[in-house]
């Protein structure tokens, strides 16, 4: 530990914005700084530094990333002395307009430097204020961190980057392109974490499905295979597979594996073959509808999560009713949804026939009162009166109450179940069985009958 880090009092407030894969930039920074010493506590205004780990998708992720920056540096009128760190994709994105901008912050990290956080905290003040190089970091299992998941869960980013080229999206640009961390990397991760209590890992990547294919390999399935001989790993679970590259044998491994839940977040984005062509997406409505019918054939027990958007550039009434009877028609168990943001530097901000905002939200709101009916008669369907494992997460000492979830609820993301008559004194991370006796809109009610 160096000489400059024993002589100041050393405690860090973290603020992680944005996706899962942020938050494990976000558990990278506070272990490094925590082997330097540094405490992380809950209470901003209480900090020596706040760090703002931000994103910079969407527009409304931007404006919520800039509230928070504000918000946080209004604490320094009371501690004139707190340093206030703005790191990841908003940084990445904007660099030195964002330098300008908010001069308020005391130091940029962009997405490639941030595991020097330490290091740039505890080197002595410099005019220099943004650190934003293009590194091709790539993160890895040396790297110190802290899962502030769950005890019992935690994400593992398999990839940094992103090999595809959707008319909307920005992160290639803000991320750079897709690379791969080493399957002997992931693994001794994933048996690291599990040695210290985690029950359930959840595989992320801009593209799980992609993992490899920047060496001219399909990875995947070797990892999967590796990760299924890890003993005492009990629930693996996968976020965001693109569609166009799930393969037969991976449906052939995943139906026989004894880790993964029967869960997959594939995002199709829309259903009108005129508007996934100008998203540049690689498939069409025919193409969608055939691999998800595919998967669900192969996988009947599988819980199916999709994200789509609406108001994309000439997005018609037409189209948008294409949208709707596919959502209608395929009947996904999770549903997320968003409003199209146009966004500078790509390809889709500069399209004509933007939509307006009102009727962005309109269709927003007709889409998700779609899902909503969807949802409650899916749940109703698939768990009415059946016997489901169910990991205990919180227990509730005012209405006595377990909260839980199923396997096939991803945390934070979809819905929980309502645990009644398991014991208070049972421990946060137990899996036992339930008797499902009621569902709501998105969440679930049951009754414990073992652990």
């Amino acid at each position: 530990m160096s000489a400059v880090a024993d002589t100041i009092e050393k405690k860090v407030h973290v603020i992680s914005l944005g996706c899962p894969r942020n938050r494990v930039d976000s558990e990278v920074m506070l272990g490094s700084l925590m082997i330097e010493g540094w405490a992380h506590i809950e209470t901003p205004e209480e900090a020596d530094v706040i760090i703002v780990n931000t994103c910079g998708f969407i527009q409304s992720a931007k404006e919520e990333s800039i509230d928070t920056i504000l918000r946080c540096a209004a604490y320094k009128d009371q501690n004139p002395d707190m340093r206030l760190v703005v790191t990841g994709c908003l940084t990445q994105r904007y660099k030195s307009r964002l330098v300008q901008g908010l001069p308020e912050v005391d130091l940029f990290i962009g997405t490639d430097e941030f595991s020097r956080i330490a290091e740039l905290l505890e080197a002595p003040p410099a005019k220099e204020k943004l650190f934003a190089k293009r590194t091709h970091y790539l993160y890895n299992e040396e790297l110190p961190r802290v899962n502030t998941l769950t005890p019992h869960s935690a994400y593992v980013k398999i990839a940094e980057g992103c090999q595809h080229n959707c008319a909307f999206c920005s992160i290639p640009a803000i991320r750079g392109r897709l690379r791969s961390r080493p399957i002997d990397n992931v693994v001794a991760e994933v048996k690291g974490l599990v040695a210290n209590g985690v029950k359930e890992v959840i595989l992320i990547a801009q593209d799980i499905a992609a993992y490899g294919r920047d060496h001219s390999r399909d990875d995947l399935l070797p990892l999967l295979q590796a990760l299924e001989e890890v003993e005492g790993l009990q629930w693996l679970r996968l976020l965001y597979m693109y569609p166009e590259n799930i393969s037969e044998t991976f449906l052939d491994f995943f139906a026989s594996s004894k880790k993964l839940v029967p869960y997959l977040d594939i995002p199709v984005q829309h259903a009108s073959n005129t508007i996934l062509a100008s998203m540049k997406r690689c498939v069409d409505r025919e193409t969608l509808t055939h691999i998800l019918k595919r998967v669900r054939t192969r996988l009947p027990a599988l819980a199916l999560r999709t994200t789509v958007m609406v108001g994309f550039p000439g997005e018609t009434e037409a189209d948008f009713a294409e949208l709707l009877d596919f959502v209608q028609e395929m009947e996904f168990d999770h549903l997320g949804c968003f409003a199209y943001s146009q966004e500078e530097g790509t390809v889709a901000g500069r399209m004509e026939n933007q939509i307006e905002e009102d009727v962005k939200k309109d269709r927003l709101h007709r889409l998700m009162a779609l899902q909503q009916g969807i949802s409650e008669r899916v749940l109703q369907r698939r768990y009415a009166d059946q016997r489901c494992d169910v990991l205990l997460e919180k227990w509730d000492p005012s209405s006595k109450t377990w909260q839980g979830r199923l396997s096939t609820q991803a945390p934070q993301i979809d819905g929980i179940v309502d645990v009644h008559g398991a014991p208070e004194t049972a421990i946060v991370g137990t899996i036992g069985q339930i008797q499902i006796t009621g569902c709501s809109t998105y969440d679930l009610q049951g009754e414990w009958v073992k652990g």
